[in-house]
């Protein structure tokens, strides 16, 4: 979600890629509630973080959103002159029916948008 909305509110100004630890698939309710406001990320595709190491590719900003439970498990980058960290919980760990999903997502959507509006507006 942050990689889609920092590519909305950028407006060109940043290269962005998003990467975890542990490449999987995108969440199907996610991709329902960026749709939602527009953005269609079911195109996008998981990426391991380590395959960025493993080029040598250097970023300006790292920003983490992990989950403060596992804070631990975010990546560290070499070398980058602003790291953030932005801790959300993982939308694959909320529990209950589809809709009560749906409205703890789309919470965490919102406070991503926001932050990231905030970022492009305020950065370093």
């Amino acid at each position: 979600m942050a990689e889609a909305f920092l590519e909305r509110h950028g407006r060109g100004d940043f290269i962005v890629e998003s990467a975890g630890i542990e490449p999987g698939v995108l969440n199907p309710l996610v991709m329902e509630v960026m749709q939602e406001v527009g953005i269609d990320i079911s195109a996008k595709r998981t990426k391991d973080v380590f395959d960025f190491l493993k080029r040598g590719i250097t970023f300006n900003y790292v920003i983490t959103v992990c989950d403060e439970t596992a804070a631990e498990r975010c990546p560290v980058f070499p070398g980058v002159a602003h790291r953030l960290h932005w801790g959300f919980p993982d939308p694959s760990s909320f529990a209950g029916t589809r809709e009560e999903k749906l409205a703890q997502i789309r919470t965490v959507r919102d406070a991503i948008d926001e932050k990231v509006r905030r970022f492009v507006k305020e950065r370093p």
